[in-house]
């Protein structure tokens, strides 16, 4: 025989010469360890399943959604509906731009107004001295036609403004007279002619 002494015993004082503590040590700290990630990982993996099924409720919330919205899209009622508010937009466009245009305009007409009434309020109700001047003649004019009138004489003026031409009525003898006023003879002769007629 190769060994003196018993193998057994040979073999329980060589496993007492081992210090197997601190390995028995680190594997408890290693099983610990592994049971820690075990349940984090099992924690992980409930909370990504949780999240999963709300994720799938949700897709499947959001395909009803779409497949009832594909199903109610009418393709020709939408592309009717863009051309008619195309044409509302086209319609106010023009419309602000034709009212932008006529404020234009009333403004350029106000501002002529009031440069009209500035001139009117310096002249003053007479009006400046050409304008008096001128309504006195009017003024003048239609005097007289007004006599005339009422003795049966119309006068009536040409294309010019001058008077050329009377109409001479006499109700008592029922006569109708037509004068061309001629300017080579005199308001003398002219007036003399009216009341021999009247």
């Amino acid at each position: 025989m190769l060994l003196d002494e018993d193998p057994a015993t040979l073999i329980h004082h060589t496993i007492g010469n081992f210090n197997i503590q601190p390995d028995k040590l680190a594997l408890g700290r290693i099983n610990e360890s592994l049971s820690a990630l075990q349940q984090a990982r099992d924690l992980r993996i409930r909370e990504a399943e949780s999240a999963l099924r709300k994720l799938s409720r949700n897709l499947n919330t959001l395909a009803s959604h779409h497949s009832e919205t594909v199903a109610t899209h009418n393709a020709a009622d939408h592309a009717s509906q863009i051309v008619e508010l195309d044409t509302q937009k086209f319609r106010i466009a023009k419309a602000a731009s034709d009212l932008e245009i006529e404020g234009e305009r009333l403004e350029q007409e106000l501002e002529g107004l009031k440069g009209r009434l500035q001139e009117l309020e310096t002249q003053g109700l007479e009006g400046d001295e050409v304008v008096r001047e001128r309504r006195e003649m009017e003024d003048q004019t239609i005097l007289k036609l007004k006599v005339y009138r009422s003795l049966g004489i119309d006068v009536e003026c040409d294309s010019a403004g001058n008077y050329n031409k009377a109409v001479i009525r006499n109700n008592q003898k029922g006569d109708v007279h037509v004068v061309n006023i001629d300017p080579k003879f005199s308001r003398f002769f002219y007036a003399n002619y009216f009341w021999q007629t009247l």
